[in-house]
């Protein structure tokens, strides 16, 4: 039998939760139902990655799309834990509003800051003294943000070492150190031993992220680009191929790889 549809009329969130609430209740949704935090985590990940192409597509309607895709994750994961009595929707906001309040001493209290650089001083400061306060030993690497995209977690390990002055004073040393990285794999390979090899293309990739680092650039942003550019190519050399009347499957390296430079001497 057919739920009722929440009305229209209700603010546009509250009419999110209450929906939420009817596909996991009894009666509605299966496949919302048997969700849990940890089934969603994934979900979430997936929704922001398409949440930073829409708005790199610049398509208003992309945009909306996907950011209601994502607002949907705090609403669906506060329905769940709702159901249990451990927080709300409500708890969520409150926690970030109060957040926001301390975070911000120069708009909601008497501090001072003039810029950009010094608000992010005072924001880690503030969220430095906040951790320590919970936490006996306070390192200045917590943890591995195991739970972040690994290049993504990579990047913020290095700003936070930075921050303590360890780090490398520009691209020069970093460059080295990926040369130096790259002979390790090569010395690994030849060693014929696969955990080493593991373990220093590891380290080869964590240069590389350094090298994104110190040259301004995110480097799970560049990855993406980059994906985006190997397929879009890749696409161009099917439709060549098939123009030529033949497939992917049955064209030689060679056949492929003449197409390919062709393209990507037109794309420059």
């Amino acid at each position: 039998m057919a739920r009722p549809i929440p009305s229209p009329e209700l603010p546009p969130v509250e009419r999110l939760r209450q929906i939420m609430h009817i596909l996991r209740a009894p009666g509605g949704c299966p496949w919302d139902a048997e969700q849990t935090h940890e089934s969603l985590v994934k979900h979430l990940i997936e929704e922001a990655y398409e949440v930073a192409e829409a708005i790199e597509s610049g398509n208003r309607d992309h945009i909306i799309d996907e950011l209601g895709d994502l607002l949907l994750q705090p609403v669906f994961h506060a329905e769940i834990a709702s159901e249990t009595g451990r927080f709300d929707l409500d708890d969520i906001a409150n926690a970030i509003n109060e957040k926001l309040i301390r975070r911000h001493p120069h708009v909601f209290g008497d501090a001072e800051a003039d810029d950009p650089d010094a608000v992010l001083q005072q924001w880690e400061e503030i969220k430095s003294n906040e951790k320590s306060e919970k936490e006996q030993i306070p390192y200045t690497i917590k943890k591995a943000n195991e739970g972040l995209p690994a290049l993504l977690a990579a990047q913020k390990i290095q700003k936070k070492a930075a921050k303590v002055g360890f780090d490398w004073p520009d691209t020069a040393p970093v460059l080295e150190k990926i040369e130096e990285e790259l002979e390790e794999v090569r010395s690994a390979q030849l060693s014929g031993d696969d955990s080493d090899v593991a373990e220093e293309i590891g380290d080869l990739l964590f240069a590389v992220v350094n090298l994104a680092r110190k040259s301004g650039f995110e480097a799970e942003l560049l990855l993406h680009q980059a994906n985006r550019k190997f397929v879009n190519r890749f696409q161009k050399v099917e439709d060549v191929l098939r123009k030529q009347g033949q497939e992917m499957s049955n064209s030689t390296l060679e056949e492929m790889d003449a197409v390919w430079n062709n393209i990507k001497a037109i794309d420059s």
